[in-house]
């Protein structure tokens, strides 16, 4: 997948390190000199300019990109590169700063498909919004380690089967189980994984595919493979 970052700072950075982790193309529009260069140095393709200007946007590949990330620390920018993002079929995550702004946003913007507030909720959860899916990353325990919250699908192999009879890899735990439309609960044996049940699960980076493999049953890229 191919996505578009406006913003270079703690945020952007962060998210784009993520998804690049994942193996998604990623590209960033940053006005800053010394942000672009840096980024560059790491490798990430970078845009130096206005993420609000469409001519800008368009450079970056938005015809072709699955979605936008207005995660700079300019409000208006980041609607107004949503809104134009929108306007290219580009699923939209729209950065905002305060509890209004997130409400507000939340409540009347049609041009944005999912608002986040990373001073709550960090890079994992931009990154969680911009790709979607039935994997989400829930947070980096240790330089190795992630807890996931994995949904179960028509494709997993394990659908029918009991928590008993999942065999993870040695480095996989299961920690929390629920149904569909239902809370998480500590995981009993006899309960059978269906269609829409969540778990959520602690493992080794070096296993998440395997995991994601087992319990949602195809390659959703929303698994990350690296800390933020």
């Amino acid at each position: 997948m191919r996505f578009v970052i406006v913003g270079a700072g703690r945020v952007g950075m962060r998210t784009a390190r993520v998804l690049r982790h994942e193996g998604h193309d990623v590209v960033l529009i940053d006005p800053e000199e010394t942000k672009v260069e840096r980024l560059e140095d790491e490798g990430f393709e970078v845009i130096q300019g206005d993420g609000s200007d469409e001519e800008t946007l368009v450079s970056a590949g938005l015809e072709d990109a699955d979605g936008l990330g207005g995660l700079s620390g300019d409000f208006t920018a980041n609607v107004i590169a949503c809104m134009i993002a929108k306007s290219h079929g580009c699923r939209t995550v729209l950065r905002v700063d305060d509890d209004y702004r997130e409400y507000v946003i939340s409540k009347y913007a049609s041009d944005v498909d999912e608002v986040i507030y990373p001073e709550r909720l960090g890079a994992i959860a931009a990154k969680n919004a911009l790709v979607g899916g039935n994997v989400r990353a829930v947070a980096d325990i240790a330089q190795n380690l992630q807890l996931v919250q994995l949904t179960v699908t028509e494709e997993s192999p394990m659908r029918g089967y009991t928590l008993s009879e999942l065999e993870l890899p040695a480095d996989a735990r299961v920690l929390a189980f629920g149904k569909e439309s239902e809370g998480l609960e500590l995981p009993h044996p006899d309960i059978s994984l269906e269609v829409g049940d969540s778990l959520v699960v602690i493992a080794d980076f070096s296993v998440l595919q395997d995991v994601q493999q087992i319990i949602v049953g195809r390659n959703d890229h929303a698994v990350a493979t690296g800390g933020a």
